[in-house]
């Protein structure tokens, strides 16, 4: 996979998100499936929109023992997503447990990313609310680390981070990055943010875009517009 632009269709139905990707009859997009949705819906959702001829992000952000991880991404690899993710706060050990179990019987699976710190979250919340006094930028590359050791294929990040994401676990591990908005947008809950234009050339290698596109008067020209200065 290149470069590409996910679209994070977070819908509360399945009618809603087919309104939306109905408009789309041109390209289609990657797309994101998040806890919104997948809990709306269940599995039938996947299904559909992988029927539809879209590549699909399940964003499910697993976190749990190791054993529970790795029945669990199983089931999640029958649904033949392209893309799913787990929290890195979970281990090394949970992370490998999960490879494992999304691996299928013939080897293949989905890339399986990691979530380092939340793009709504900052230094002074990480350190109040979580105890982590280290640096919110030290943190993130320590998760990443783990992340790569543990086998994963990259992370999910702030754009921020990514190129240095790079510069710690190599330019082909993967940095999958929200916060990611127009210069001339709302950032609404998002704290670390930056243009599609700017994630590219900090080296993003796949950005996900929400309401800039979601809520825009006109959906398609606005992910066009994503898709132009960030791909092309």
């Amino acid at each position: 996979m290149g470069k590409d632009v996910i679209v994070a269709c977070d819908f509360a139905s399945a009618e809603q998100v087919f309104s939306f990707l109905d408009k789309f009859t041109g390209k289609k997009p990657f797309v994101k499936i998040g806890m919104e949705l997948y809990y709306a819906e269940g599995p039938a959702i996947v299904k559909e929109i992988k029927a539809r001829g879209h590549k699909i992000f399940l964003d499910l952000k697993l976190h749990d023992i190791p054993n529970t991880v790795k029945k669990a991404m199983a089931v999640l690899s029958r649904l033949d997503v392209d893309i799913t993710n787990l929290h890195a706060a979970g281990t090394k050990n949970m992370m490998k447990a999960a490879l494992e179990g999304l691996t299928r019987p013939d080897g293949s699976r989905p890339l399986l990313i990691a979530v380092t710190q939340l793009t709504s979250t900052d230094q002074q919340s990480m350190e109040e609310d979580l105890l982590i006094r280290e640096p919110i930028d030290k943190v993130v590359m320590h998760y990443a680390k783990c992340a790569e050791e543990a086998g994963l294929d990259g992370i999910v990040c702030s754009p921020l981070e990514a190129g240095k994401v790079h510069d710690t676990c190599g330019k082909s591990f993967l940095t999958v990055t929200p916060g990611v908005r127009f210069a001339d947008g709302d950032v609404g809950d998002q704290k670390r943010v930056m243009t599609p234009a700017q994630a590219k050339a900090i080296g993003s290698d796949y950005i996900v875009v929400g309401r800039p596109i979601t809520a825009a008067a006109d959906p398609v020209a606005a992910y066009e517009r994503c898709v132009a200065e960030f791909c092309d």
